[in-house]
């Protein structure tokens, strides 16, 4: 199966549109075009672009993602996607209980895919000053970085493509 990634937050205007930036330049630099998408826990932001911060901070990297609009998570999200990342830990749980039992095992945390990262968090820096965005930032480039080489150059067994321990 051709793999897919849906990247979760809050609400759809941070970290997970940032994720979604940062993946789909992984995946252009490897030629591929591939189902990736962002989208929040909760409605609040449906239909708004990404804050101006997540905005300045992607454009700094050279990537446009004033075009992206909030999304909520649907139900069909779990069976349409092989891969949902959680951008935190609550994300995570809240996945997890949401989630059917087939697509428990599609769930995982972002920065699980980044070595000596497992179990962190990306902070949310909605509510805190530009320095916290491009932290998130470079937490994101380099959690996707990981993924991609774990899921896209690796195959796209998902027995291959589940976080290392």
């Amino acid at each position: 199966m051709r793999p897919s990634f849906l990247f979760i937050c809050t609400g759809n205007i941070c970290r997970s549109p940032m994720a979604e930036a940062a993946m789909r330049k992984e995946a252009s630099q490897r030629g591929l075009s591939i189902d990736i998408a962002s989208a929040g826990i909760d409605g609040w932001h449906v239909g708004d672009p990404p804050d101006e911060r997540a905005q300045h901070v992607a454009a700094a990297a050279g990537l446009e993602i004033g075009h992206y609009r909030a999304k909520r998570l649907e139900d069909e999200d779990f069976e349409r996607y092989t891969h949902i990342l959680a951008l935190d830990n609550g994300h995570l749980c809240a996945l997890r209980r949401r989630a059917p039992p087939a697509a428990r095992d599609k769930i995982h945390l972002l920065m699980d895919f980044q070595p000596g990262q497992k179990n962190v968090s990306v902070e949310d820096p909605y509510y805190k000053d530009m320095a916290a965005f491009e932290k998130a930032w470079a937490q994101i480039t380099s959690a996707c970085a990981a993924l991609a080489r774990s899921c896209l150059d690796r195959g796209e067994n998902d027995a291959e493509t589940a976080p290392r321990s």
